[in-house]
């Protein structure tokens, strides 16, 4: 008996200098993997309910949720479902009871989420979600790219890119901003394996610090399931009424920019990052300008940085918010430019990469020399050689689409 209360006070101790420690690293740069970061940040958001299915590379941020949940460290309700499908359905019914939820997924499990995503997107409910970004089958491949999310791209959700791990600890913080005030749901995507099992030295922002910018989430009446003032949500609409349905979700969408860049100021202000909609490095009269999302653009930085030739004719310009795609921002920057090197990790088979379509869709400037690098595919490697030759080749007049790697 004294053996066991002795154990008992131990375990206790341990974990009490265990919760002191990681308030005092909070707000401190610590070195960590990119899943436990974005895990320890959703802890410090404090949401009610998360509930996921494990698959790779997105594993790591759950796991990492239900032990916070089992050490007790967090009081959210952590729910395991026995599929992605219906971890999408649990986190739906959560909030639309009104409770702030999570969930994350990757590849084959937000493709099985399909239906779920429409209709939380059509539900206008304020989820967060991250995608761990994995190609899709077939052939099997467990490695980064971004078809997944692409295949999402018309869902209606606001979709955020992360290029390293801090930015993907900012973005979620932003996402329930965003998600919460606008009624949108946010998809937060980050690299797989690239981001999420790398280690970065980062900044973990803690609970207090996040709830200046991020408040406790309270529901108006009229928003959520409340048997005291009834509503009803996802219902049968006829022809006579769909179409304005779906029009009202895309201008309120576009309408969103204009929140994103306010809230990005305020979070600025408190925790000293950007996280707008774009982000430009380079000269203000570039001769090319490479257009990417995600952790490509690190890759290009470098290759830029290493070249002083090229650091004084070719720009990066980064896409952090690929949904609603900021046409006008973007257009600013490439119309300084000859060439235009669209890079991505996608192809939308029997057309184009889903980034260069866009984009060239919004084109305000016709005389631009506009090509598309599709790169990376199931995770091949993306060389600084294999960027610096994009360079060279963009200004050419020869095949607009380009396969690199091979």
């Amino acid at each position: 008996m004294i053996i066991a209360k002795v154990a008992v006070y131990a375990l206790k101790n341990v974990r009490s200098k265990q919760l002191k420690w990681k308030k005092i690293m909070n707000n401190k740069k610590q070195i960590l993997e990119g899943s436990h970061a974005v895990a320890l940040t959703i802890k410090n958001i404090a949401p009610a309910v998360v509930s996921a299915y494990p698959i790779t590379p997105q594993t790591h941020i759950v796991e990492d949720l239900a032990k916070f949940k089992a050490d007790g460290e967090a009081s959210y309700e952590y729910v395991r479902a026995e599929s992605e499908f219906a971890a999408a359905s649990i986190i739906l019914g959560a909030s639309a009871a009104g409770a702030r939820v999570y969930s994350a997924t990757s590849s084959q499990g937000l493709l099985l989420m399909t239906e779920v995503v429409f209709n939380i997107a059509g539900m206008r409910l304020p989820i967060v979600m991250t995608c761990a970004n994995r190609a899709v089958s077939a052939p099997i491949n467990i490695w980064c790219d971004h078809s997944d999310v692409m295949s999402m791209r018309d869902a209606g959700w606001i979709q955020l890119f992360a290029a390293d791990n801090q930015e993907a600890i900012d973005q979620h913080i932003l996402a329930y901003k965003l998600a919460e005030s606008l009624r949108l749901p946010v998809m937060v995507n980050i690299d797989g394996f690239i981001l999420t099992h790398s280690y970065e030295p980062v900044i973990i922002p803690s609970a207090a610090d996040i709830k200046k910018f991020l408040p406790s989430y309270r529901p108006t009446i009229g928003t959520y399931l409340n048997p005291i003032s009834p509503i009803t949500m996802g219902a049968f609409f006829t022809p006579e009424y769909y179409l304005e349905t779906r029009e009202a979700l895309h201008d309120d969408l576009q309408s969103s920019l204009k929140t994103i860049a306010k809230e990005n100021k305020l979070f600025k202000k408190i925790f000293r990052r950007d996280n707008g909609l774009i982000e430009y490095y380079g000269p203000k009269k570039p001769t090319t300008v490479l257009v990417a999302m995600g952790s490509v653009v690190g890759t290009i930085l470098e290759t830029i940085k290493n070249n002083k030739q090229l650091a004084a004719t070719t720009g990066l310009l980064k896409i952090q918010v690929y949904r609603p795609f900021p046409r006008e921002e973007i257009n600013k920057i490439i119309s300084r430019a000859k060439n235009i090197a669209v890079i991505e990790k996608a192809i939308s088979l029997g057309q184009a990469g889903p980034l260069y379509s866009d984009l060239k869709a919004g084109l305000g400037v016709s005389s631009l020399n506009i090509k598309n690098y599709i790169v990376g595919l199931g995770g091949r490697d993306i060389t600084q050689k294999m960027i610096a030759s994009i360079i060279k080749d963009a200004p050419q007049k020869n095949q607009t689409i380009k396969f690199i790697g091979k």
